[in-house]
């Protein structure tokens, strides 16, 4: 193998190849973290959030005067919204998921000794009605609330305190680790000093307003209180594919019942999916973009620096072929030099990497980046390297040696 005489004539000459071999190791560094977070970013943003989003739609009012009967209003209003051809479902709710704002409660214990917990901030749900049928959530254990469970609460006087609550599975497994079932057990919403309140159903998934990072975006529970405000919003789930004929029909009920409040905006739970990710669908495409523009920049060194190469050369290339080296063995000359340039970047990459991924974690919240993006990332800049040079060696193995031997 030739290389011995590859790395003394490297030696002779240092800057070019260290400037490929550094330009190397910067694009693996970058490209590796990047490719991570590109796909920690979708794969946050694709979560589900376990309601049926295509079909359930929110639709917000706001008093701009006095509302003297608003419990009157809230059971006028979903009456109405029933009676709509098309729609299956409806509800008052205080939020929905990927929603961005609505009400948590924390921390959450399961004793009144417990002074610490794993769950120190959950989504608080509040609804008169059955926020499981209307969201479309799969009830893996207990049952959904009875007429009975319901309590009112006015937010100009006292708050009442419901009796029983439905938590979501990841929740449930946070709380009780290892049970089988948590269906009867007490549960304090806001610390110990507030009264249990008694889990009589879990369900499959339900994210919070927030989709929080990790497995707190599914930190939800769901309370059976009517809250008597006259800030209304109303979930309403109809039959697939009449989305838009249903909900401007809902809309025009509403707006009929009642002429102290104005619409605010009506949107699907997938619209409110975009907008609640869009900043991460954005930063996934200026990351996919950089990684693009990165390539290309590395690709077109390693090409601009074997050109020079080979045209520095061509009298050294002609000698050899004049002296029997055939095109094969000028080809390999040149692909192998490259590949000791590309691994002894990808060695520097490497460290790099690891050491660009441990800045990211202890300031993004990232998990620590798996070997498989390094393995994918190396096999891609040697295949990247190889390619690049393919076609200059390719030219310097077709210089005829009579050609070459003249040149000066």
């Amino acid at each position: 193998m030739e290389f011995r005489p590859i790395l003394s004539a490297m030696l002779r000459n240092k800057t070019a190849p260290l400037l490929i071999a550094a330009q190397i190791a910067l694009t693996l560094a970058i490209v590796c973290n990047a490719l991570y977070i590109i796909r920690d970013r979708l794969a946050t943003a694709s979560r589900p959030s376990g309601a049926d989003e295509a079909n359930v739609s929110e639709i917000r009012f706001y008093p701009h005067r006095a509302i003297s009967d608003v419990r009157g209003m809230q059971l006028r209003d979903i009456e109405s919204i029933r009676a709509v051809p098309g729609v299956v479902a409806a509800a008052w709710t205080n939020q929905v998921p990927l929603g961005r704002s609505g009400w948590s409660v924390g921390p959450v214990v399961v004793s009144p000794d417990q002074q610490t917990s794993p769950v120190t901030n959950a989504g608080q749900y509040f609804t008169p009605e059955s926020i499981i049928d209307t969201f479309g959530l799969t009830l893996v254990d207990g049952r959904d609330f009875q007429p009975g469970d319901y309590i009112e609460s006015d937010p100009a006087q006292d708050r009442n305190q419901a009796s029983v609550v439905i938590v979501t599975r990841t929740m449930a497994e946070r709380l009780w680790p290892g049970e089988a079932s948590v269906l009867g057990k007490p549960v304090y919403l806001g610390g110990p000093d507030n009264p249990p309140v008694e889990v009589i159903g879990v369900v499959d998934r339900l994210q919070t307003p927030w989709a929080n990072l990790g497995e707190a975006a599914e930190y939800s529970l769901i309370l059976p209180v009517r809250y008597l405000d006259p800030f209304t919003r109303y979930s309403v789930r109809t039959e697939p594919g009449r989305h838009e004929q249903v909900m401007a029909e809902v809309e025009k009920v509403l707006l009929a019942n009642s002429s102290d409040r104005v619409l605010l905006g009506r949107r699907t739970l997938a619209e409110a999916r975009d907008q609640r990710y869009a900043g991460e669908r954005m930063m996934a495409g200026l990351l996919i973009a950089v990684t693009v523009f990165l390539l290309l920049i590395t690709a077109s060194g390693i090409v601009g620096m074997a050109s020079l190469w080979v045209n520095q050369r061509r009298k050294q290339i002609g000698v050899r072929r004049a002296i029997g080296a055939r095109r094969a063995d000028i080809l390999r000359y040149f692909l192998l030099e490259n590949l000791m340039i590309t691994t002894a970047g990808i060695a520097a990459g490497i460290a790099l990497a690891v050491g660009l991924n441990n800045f990211l974690v202890s300031t993004m919240d990232l998990p620590r980046l798996p070997v498989f993006y390094l393995g994918v990332t190396t096999v891609a800049m040697w295949v990247l390297g190889l390619l690049a040079v393919l076609g200059p060696a390719w030219r310097a193995a077709a210089v005829p040696p009579a050609i070459a031997t003249r040149t000066a």
